[in-house]
């Protein structure tokens, strides 16, 4: 069932591309014309020149042949452009596909599948498109040319050839099933060593050293006896080129005496070698070698790209949605990267409403960015519940700017069709990018990532998705980028825009000045209150911001008194917050007074 379905789609990829593959087989008649001259060519420059003492009409054979050179290579170069043309949609489209799924049903391999697997696919597809059209013109081609040259060359070549392709063909799902077992047994090993690996101390400590062993061991095992069937399919793989092409050869050059006896002239046979040393069986191996490996390399990612398609639809976790009036919730939510490690987040109770403004802090890798990401669904917990009631869209810290035009890149994020150009313009305005997509030549100019600079892709992606039709928005260092009002513009913007919960891992300190709330991850544990409050109430937050309950109350000074009291000399006086060991010297500028030379 799933092999129907690989090849249900590639059929569909196929199918709006009529006009790509048409172009395709144009440009691969050339290809054919320059095969067939090949032997053809070659057969009467001997027959009908230089063997009947014609040197000049032997010369000119031999020029027509280099003439189907010269065409057969415009037309090669012709062909790749029609290749890109085929493949280039279907990497598109399986992007948009692995996109619309991550959105959906978020899961731990979609950055996997975007950045890795679909790069396999189009390379792939682009290789075999071109070793399997590179077999088939030569095919036509040769065989053509054998049956214009003498009619009985054409079984002695083709039975053969006939043969080895077909034993190859045989083998191609059982490899290819092979090939899939043996990527998993080795993912699984990787994984069992890591464990192992990660935990050798508790291990040792639980004396669990035999039982990890034999765990470790039996997927050694399993991978060695994958790798084993995978080989015995090689080893006919390998046949198959062998029957298909070296016996081809052999075969020939045994029926020589009786072909010669049979009316095929010295110079047919010399073009019938041409063909098979020189077309066919280089042909046939670029395609073995292309189908067996890079064909199976190909079935295995479409494949695990169409299964994890069919659980698009698959029931979010137990818990239902959010009360009324919340955007997203978070109830004993607890996260570890692998077992064994300390979580980053620990059970942690958290509500964002409707309309809320959050800013999280603290200190770097303390687990902001993660719970951003378990927010959004990007992860999933390692137990509790993350309760959302709405789309969301995250903006990360490296903003994803792709080539293509501006208007592009700023509603792939909306579902239900690109909005009218003063809505995506009033997007920009709200974020502050108007100016950037002006002097980009406004939205229909294209958008060359390499040629803007991080700020300026950062204000791309905030104004797609200001664009986007979501409530609950999350910006992890998004605006790290740009200066202090361009951020302060920025967030203001999704604050206010109507309906719109925020969502800001803070990494300066007027971010969570904004904020309605701020969450504070570090120190004593998790904190949260108002800027001013947290101030007031946490030494580490302080600390981290830098700031002092007196800059929150006013005053203009910045000062506050000793803390304290008992203090040698001690008169209850201020000293300027500062460095530790600052001190006030006597008639500073703010003194108001001697204090009895302190």
């Amino acid at each position: 069932m799933r092999g129907d379905r690989v090849k249900g789609r590639l059929l569909r990829f196929a199918r709006p591309r009529w006009r790509a593959l048409l172009r395709l087989a144009a440009w691969s008649a050339l290809e054919a014309g320059e095969t067939f001259l090949l032997g053809y060519a070659l057969a009467r420059a001997l027959d009908r020149g230089f063997l009947a003492g014609h040197t000049g009409t032997g010369l000119g054979w031999l020029g027509l042949a280099a003439l189907g050179v010269l065409a057969g290579s415009f037309g090669t170069g012709r062909v790749h452009l029609a290749v890109a043309a085929l493949v280039e949609p279907v990497r598109d489209d399986l992007v948009r596909g692995v996109v619309r799924r991550a959105l959906r049903a978020p899961d731990g391999a979609a950055v996997s599948r975007l950045t890795h697997q679909v790069e396999i696919a189009r390379d792939t597809l682009a290789g075999l498109v071109m070793v399997s059209r590179t077999f088939v013109v030569t095919a036509v081609g040769a065989l053509i040319g054998l049956l214009s040259l003498a009619p009985v060359l054409l079984p002695v070549v083709a039975l053969p050839l006939a043969a080895g392709l077909a034993l190859f063909l045989a083998t191609l799902r059982p490899l290819a099933r092979r090939q899939e077992v043996f990527l998993a047994a080795d993912e699984a090993l990787a994984a069992e060593l890591g464990l192992a690996v990660g935990g050798l101390r508790d291990i040792t400590a639980a004396g669990a050293q035999d039982r990890v062993a034999a765990g470790v061991r039996e997927r050694i095992d399993a991978e060695f006896h994958a790798s084993r069937a995978l080989a015995r399919w090689g080893v006919l793989r390998t046949l198959a080129a062998g029957i298909g092409g070296r016996l081809t050869v052999v075969l020939l050059l045994a029926a020589a005496p009786w072909l010669l006896d049979h009316g095929v002239t010295p110079g047919a046979f010399v073009g019938a070698l041409a063909y098979l040393t020189q077309s066919l069986i280089p042909a046939l191996q670029s395609l073995m070698q292309g189908l067996g490996t890079s064909g199976a390399r190909l079935f295995v990612v479409l494949r695990r790209l169409t299964a994890d398609g069919a659980h698009e639809e698959a029931p979010a976790r137990p818990g239902g949605e959010p009360g009324p009036g919340e955007a997203v919730r978070l109830r004993g939510v607890t996260f570890a990267y692998g077992p064994g490690a300390a979580p980053v987040v620990d059970g942690l109770d958290l509500t964002v409403p409707e309309g809320g403004h959050l800013a999280v802090v603290g200190p770097s890798g303390i687990g902001k960015s993660t719970l951003a990401e378990l927010m959004a669904g990007v992860r999933a917990p390692d137990s509790g519940e993350v309760l959302r009631g709405c789309a969301r869209v995250l903006v990360p810290q490296q903003a994803y700017v792709f080539t293509d035009t501006v208007r592009a890149n700023l509603t792939y994020l909306c579902p239900d069709g690109p909005p009218c150009d003063e809505s995506l313009l009033a997007s920009c305005t709200a974020v502050g990018a108007r100016g950037l997509v002006d002097r980009l030549g406004g939205l229909d100019a294209t958008v060359a990532p390499a040629g803007l600079s991080a700020g300026e892709r950062q204000l791309i992606a905030l104004a797609r998705a200001y664009a986007a039709p979501v409530p609950l928005v999350l910006l992890d260092e998004a605006t790290c980028h740009l200066d202090p009002a361009a951020e302060a513009r920025a967030e203001r913007a999704f604050a206010e825009r109507p309906g719109t919960a925020l969502v800001v891992v803070a990494h300066r300190t007027g971010s969570a000045r904004r904020a309605r709330q701020v969450l504070m991850l570090g120190g004593a544990g998790v904190e949260r209150g108002t800027h001013d409050e947290l101030l007031r109430q946490s030494p580490f937050y302080r600390e981290l911001t830098g700031l002092h309950p007196s800059l929150a109350l006013g005053d203009a000074d910045g000062v506050h008194a000793v803390a304290g009291a008992g203090l040698t000399g001690d008169r209850r006086h201020v000293v300027p917050y500062g460095p530790v060991g600052q001190m006030e010297a006597v008639r500073d500028v703010r003194d108001r007074g001697a204090l009895g030379g302190e």
